[in-house]
């Protein structure tokens, strides 16, 4: 099978469970083949979990899941070191962390210090524990998902920890016919159960080296760059993307291209990710705020203003 072909697999897998959800499963897909992470924030209940799972299940790999509390501890996240008297040595217990496919669940419930230490692994894929460093077997991807509408009680991420973040997704509610559609197949059994690996975790490693070498050539750069450079210097916005920012979206623009079947990026790839790789990055001023105006709407204001580069040349 093709590159695109096996996407397109694991996305139609994906679809089996999740109903009208087809671009946050792509989206899903891109930052995994990107080898990124994704931030959901959502109300509970919209299937943040069956569409972890359903991936896990699409690659065959590990999944394993987070619930973070306020009383939780980087112990509990990334493992820790019990004295077995009768080996009279230390066991390393791996935690939760050591698998494939996490999902950490209401990240925002925990403390900082808990947050850091699985921002930490996110973005080293390692974990230090008594100063032995492990790496994280690959692949290696993190879902974590926070409640909007709850704050009481809740420590926000830091604008530092949210740019360790490829995408951030927001799933909605369903259409009324496609939550009649998740009721029928709900209604004897759970579709989760029935699906299958359609790739080998080796096949989607082997997706995720084939990434990189998907042409980005230097107009393209120069694209992304001057996307990142309208953040910086639009009056809405207190703090811009980060050079972080310009490599996160290059790096999804590639997977992008890669699902769409070719091996090289267009201006149509980087539009489209821009403000779901930049809307976390940035920091609206006040005066934003009280003129009611979104980040997406400054971010696409920003995209419509840009010059698109065509065929090495720029078309004002």
């Amino acid at each position: 099978m093709t590159g695109q072909t096996q996407i397109q697999a694991i996305i139609t897998n994906i679809e089996k469970v999740m109903i009208g959800k087809k671009d946050v499963a792509e989206l899903a897909v891109i930052a995994l083949l990107a080898d990124g992470h994704v931030l959901l924030e959502d109300v509970p209940g919209v299937g943040k979990t069956m569409m972890v799972r359903a991936l896990a299940k699409s690659i065959g790999a590990e999944f394993k899941r987070i619930q973070f509390t306020p009383d939780l501890l980087p112990s509990d996240v990334v493992g820790i070191s019990i004295y077995n008297p009768k080996e009279m040595e230390f066991e390393f217990r791996p935690g939760p962390i050591l698998g494939n496919i996490i999902l950490a669940d209401e990240i925002n419930r925990t403390s900082p210090k808990t947050q850091s230490a699985l921002l930490e692994a996110m973005e080293e894929a390692t974990v230090t524990i008594d100063g032995i460093t492990m790496q994280i077997p690959k692949p290696f991807f993190v879902m974590a998902t926070q409640n909007p509408i709850e704050h009481e009680g809740t420590y926000p991420l830091p604008e530092a920890q949210l740019d360790r973040f490829l995408l951030k997704l927001k799933m909605g509610y369903p259409h009324p016919s496609e939550e009649i559609e998740v009721l029928n197949r709900l209604e004897k059994s759970s579709p989760i159960d029935e699906l299958y690996p359609v790739i080998s975790l080796e096949e989607l490693i082997n997706l995720q080296r084939r990434v990189k070498e998907i042409k980005v050539d230097q107009t393209m750069k120069g694209y992304i760059v001057e996307l990142a450079n309208k953040t910086r210097e639009d009056t809405y916005i207190y703090l811009g993307v980060s050079p972080r920012g310009s490599i996160a979206l290059m790096r999804a623009s590639q997977a992008y291209a890669m699902l769409q079947g070719r091996d090289y990026v267009t201006p149509d790839d980087i539009q489209y990710l821009a403000p779901f790789v930049f809307g976390h990055r940035v920091i609206l001023r006040p005066e934003a705020r009280y003129d009611g105006v979104s980040t997406e709407e400054v971010l696409l204001r920003i995209i419509k203003r840009a010059p698109v580069p065509i065929k090495g040349k720029v078309n004002q």
